[in-house]
């Protein structure tokens, strides 16, 4: 966690590392593959490719004197360049960066980046949408008030509300998986796209060196085509609403005047629909575990003794010992917030002149792997949210009882409409509605007690077993079950191997 910064726990957690080593890693991998693909078209002597490869996995090359030196230059490949040449044997150094430009070693670079931080977003989405599954189809049929415009609406369950979580996870891993598999590939154009350097045999270089690196080979290079950068953003940016969505859900819903749900103090606890576990690297129990609110850092020793002071627990709060704030979902935010941003700076940047950008190229490199990463942190505190999120099913009917039979009024108007006609009906419910709320007695009694309101009722025939039958909220619940078989049908279907 050390070399992560004070940060890094909450907005540098899981596998998506797109530090400056991961950088640095992936434009030596790149150079070290170059070197291989110039060799086997006979570009450079025998024993070329390995002896880059070796240096350039050695580890000897520091990023910090790249950092500084790369304010001579503009980038840090020309130093990069330099170091690996100075690090390999004389009859070696000719395959270094032969035929590439800077660009070609960083737009590859952050290709790399991208495949190996996406493969992690995907697993722990992948996580995420199995705990909502659960959530999903544990909790089925627990009737819940639904809320709109942030009010009590009519009634939902918390199945339909995990469902939604659900489709909306494996959609954006989807997205994800489009991108990963179509939209990554290979930058190699040379100083302005033509390979001029390599003549007649820079197309099979540039085959060769997506073949070594595993990357797909464009249809040209794309110095200032930037679209492929846009879409990986964009793919991102999509993961990210979703679990922002799913996240500010858990806020309101965990409020201590609602109580419906709450974070487990680890990966896991809690969940009444099943426990799972978190996917992708640095998902573990009580990673990023540190409170909101300024709470006290500090290790945490063996269980303490009786009368012992304890140590920090997750969700505490410095100031009030009574809290339980959800971290893991304030975590998420605190990630998705920046997102926005991230996206609209690289979708600006992608205006580029002629065949190479003056400032737009350079101003991607930082925003990129910070969207990288932050939806990768996003995605692993998602994933270990829902596998311990607790539901307090007897707390969401209470929350749906307390509303007095309100939220049914819908549905006596539509018990009524068949007699009175739709206005009549709504303006008489309306009315018993309006006598409830200023009394504070239940939608119930002012239909039934009220005079002028029975009397309707009774000109028209409703009886009282039809109108308790109306305001039962079990009742009134339309495909919510429906559309949850639904989205878990749907979530079993991704999650098959295709078949032939």
């Amino acid at each position: 966690m050390a070399d992560r910064g004070l940060f890094g726990a909450i907005f540098a957690r899981g596998g998506a590392d797109t530090g400056d080593q991961a950088w640095l890693a992936a434009m030596l991998h790149t150079e070290a593959a170059l070197a291989r693909a110039l060799e086997r078209a006979g570009l450079a002597p025998a024993g070329a490719g390995a002896a880059v490869t070796e240096a350039a996995t050695a580890g000897t090359i520091d990023v910090a004197d790249l950092g500084r030196q790369a304010a001579l230059t503009g980038n840090p490949v020309p130093a990069l360049v330099r170091a690996l040449t100075r690090s390999v044997p004389a009859d070696a150094a000719p395959a270094v960066h032969k035929g590439a430009t800077s660009q070609d070693i960083i737009d590859t670079a952050a290709m790399l980046l991208a495949r190996r931080a996406l493969a992690v977003v995907a697993a722990d989405l992948a996580a995420a949408a199995d705990a909502a599954a659960r959530l999903a189809a544990g909790h089925r049929d627990t009737v819940m008030i639904g809320r709109t415009l942030l009010q009590q609406a009519v009634p939902v369950t918390f199945g339909l509300v995990a469902a939604g979580w659900l489709t909306g996870l494996d959609e954006a891993r989807a997205g994800i998986d489009r991108v990963r598999a179509g939209r990554l590939a290979v930058q190699f154009g040379g100083a302005a796209g033509t390979l001029s350097a390599l003549g007649a045999d820079g197309p099979r270089v540039a085959g060769l060196l997506a073949a070594e690196l595993g990357l797909p080979l464009p249809v040209l290079p794309w110095h200032t085509d930037r679209l492929r950068i846009v879409e990986v953003a964009a793919s991102c940016a999509g993961a990210a609403a979703v679990l922002g969505k799913i996240a500010r859900d858990v806020t309101l819903l965990a409020q201590s005047e609602v109580g419906e749900v709450r974070e487990g103090s680890t990966a896991g606890e809690g969940s009444t629909a099943g426990e799972g576990s978190t996917a992708g690297e640095g998902s573990t129990a009580g990673e990023g575990s540190a409170g909101s609110e300024g709470d006290e850092a500090g290790p945490s020793g063996p269980a303490d003794a009786p009368g012992q002071r304890e140590g920090p627990r997750r969700g505490g709060s410095s100031a009030m010992p009574h809290k339980r704030n959800p971290v893991a979902a304030i975590a998420i935010l605190g990630c998705t917030r920046q997102v926005p941003g991230l996206l609209a700076t690289l979708a600006a940047a992608a205006e580029q002149e002629h065949q190479r950008a003056a400032g737009a190229w350079h101003s991607e490199w930082e925003p990129f792997a910070d969207l990288l990463r932050l939806t990768g942190s996003a995605a692993s505190w998602g994933a270990e949210m829902l596998a311990g999120l607790a539901v307090d099913a007897a707390r969401m009917r209470a929350n749906l009882d307390a509303t007095g039979g309100l939220p049914l009024a819908e549905r006596v108007s539509g018990l009524l409409a068949p007699t009175v006609g739709a206005i009549a009906a709504h303006d008489l419910v309306a009315q018993a509605s309006a006598q409830a709320a200023a009394s504070g007695m239940p939608l119930r009694d002012a239909l039934l007690d009220v005079p002028a309101v029975r009397r309707r009722l009774d000109q028209v025939g409703v009886t009282v077993a039809q109108i308790d039958a109306a305001l039962d909220p079990a009742g009134y619940l339309g495909a919510a079950g429906e559309f949850v078989d639904a989205a878990l049908a749907a979530h079993r279907a991704a999650a098959s191997p295709a078949v032939g």
